[in-house]
């Protein structure tokens, strides 16, 4: 499996707007800035978490975008799913149902399904707000 820059990118902007909540709307041209991602980029990952009301937009000169809800309330897996479909490792486990015709013989669908569970455990473990205390962290561990 390997996450995509849209995937990569909606994940950076999302802890972007968590980090900078001061109260005011976030400008997507400030994370742009920030995160080194092109504006036109940007705005098309947007709109997705905007339609899917995981983003609040506010229109006008101090207008930007803030979070719909607190940053623990947002799952990892939960943002890579909304831009990449399933996580899963292969296409018989990206549903609840495996319809596949060949589930009962295949022998390697063990390993596939703890694959899936790994990465499930991973990705759905954290939340932004984990990331924002990893990034603290970062900040506060420097050497002279």
């Amino acid at each position: 499996m390997k996450i995509s820059t849209k995937g990569r990118y909606a994940l950076r902007m999302m802890l972007d707007i968590a980090q900078h909540d001061t109260g005011e709307p976030v400008r997507i041209k400030d994370i742009s800035a920030r995160q080194d991602i092109s504006l036109k980029y940007l705005e098309q990952i947007v709109s997705i978490f905007v339609r899917s009301n995981d983003l609040i937009s506010i229109r006008g000169p101090q207008g930007g975008y803030r979070l719909a809800r607190r940053p623990d309330e947002y799952v990892v897996g939960d943002i890579l799913r909304l831009t990449e479909g399933s996580l899963s490792p292969v296409e018989c486990l990206s549903t609840d149902e495996n319809t596949c015709p060949r589930a009962d013989i295949c022998v390697t669908l063990r390993l596939w399904k703890e694959l899936d569970d790994a990465i499930r455990s991973v990705v759905d473990k954290y939340t932004l707000e984990d990331l924002m205390n990893w990034s603290d962290q970062a900040a506060n561990n420097f050497v002279i």
